[in-house]
């Protein structure tokens, strides 16, 4: 083989290898063009109001899957992962995801930006004794904020100023839009309510729960918080004997019959309750915690909140 040959042929296999490494080089550079921010949120119901506000502007990931326990439900490792490679997370905080928040400090300690949403949204503490609060957790912040609807307008503001900092490629005038017709059906939202709460007559503007969770709306609408099955701001406490007893007592002197339970929740200790009760107890499952799939009643947070209002009215009406 003469040298010119062999020229000819080196040259061509170096020309082989600069093309190749030029349209691989092409093929990422696309690639990474084509990725888009992300957003991931833990609960459901700061999923849906984050959805809202982000709109086609960025991906918006969920980890706790319709009809969990917010208390209880826990992630993948993928789901972990997931958390480390966003460009925000927003969690509620104040104790809420109990088994998720090391998860979340550990993608603030990697350098991810991080918002809690409770935290921020003006919150409550439990309270004991006669407003019916869980006596070791008084004075305790309560992270059930969502069911008073101007809170969570107040956190569609806040949420927004983070998406508009820290999501990079995001329209501010298209997410500020969104927060804002958002925002307006808060609001109406909040006036539905008052009107429907408005026929509830003053003596029967009391609430037993499954576990202290309405404090928020109590403290805007106008209803005292009784006391609850757990006697405790989370699921995971498990109330005794002598809690049920003192419940028994706290409904008959308020003349309360309705209990409400968490949809997502196992009502067997409602049920005991209404044993106690001489069976003379109704017990009305509300969406409090936790939407639905779509389409199966709560699939959205204003959906989940106007079946809580309807059912909370004819619950606290009905003779």
């Amino acid at each position: 083989m003469s040298v010119r040959v062999r020229a000819a042929r080196v040259r061509a296999a170096l020309l082989t290898l600069v093309a190749f490494f030029v349209v691989a080089g092409t093929a990422t550079g696309c690639a990474g063009g084509d990725e888009r921010p992300q957003v991931v949120v833990t609960t459901n119901i700061l999923g849906d109001i984050t959805r809202e506000i982000v709109g086609d502007e960025a991906d918006v990931s969920v980890l706790m899957k319709p009809n969990a326990d917010p208390h209880s439900f826990g992630l993948s490792a993928v789901q972990a992962a997931e958390l480390e490679s966003a460009d925000l997370v927003v969690y509620n905080g104040l104790g809420l995801e109990e088994n998720v928040l090391r998860h979340v400090e550990a993608a603030h300690g990697a350098g991810v930006a991080t918002f809690a949403a409770g935290e921020a949204a003006d919150p409550l503490t439990f309270h004991a004794g006669e407003k019916g609060g869980p006596d070791d957790e008084a004075g305790e912040p309560d992270p059930h904020f969502w069911t008073d609807p101007d809170r969570v307008r107040k956190a569609v503001g806040l949420i927004t100023d983070q998406v508009v900092e820290h999501v990079d490629g995001v329209n501010e005038k298209a997410v500020r839009d969104n927060a804002e017709h958002y925002g307006g059906q808060l609001a109406n939202l909040t006036t539905s309510m008052e009107k429907s709460f408005a026929a509830i007559p003053e003596d029967r503007r009391a609430l037993v729960t499954n576990h202290h969770v309405f404090g928020y709306l109590a403290d805007r609408f106008g209803f005292r918080v009784i006391g609850a099955v757990i006697p405790s701001g989370t699921t995971l406490a498990s109330p005794s004997s002598s809690d049920l007893r003192s419940l028994t007592q706290a409904m008959a002197k308020a003349k309360v019959r309705t209990v409400f339970a968490d949809s997502s929740q196992p009502t067997r200790l409602a049920e005991v309750l209404r044993q106690e009760m001489g069976g003379d107890v109704d017990v009305v499952s509300l969406y409090s915690e936790s939407l639905t799939e779509e389409g199966k009643g709560a699939g959205t947070y204003l959906e989940m909140m106007r079946a809580n209002t309807s059912a909370m009215a004819e619950g606290l009406t009905s003779d």
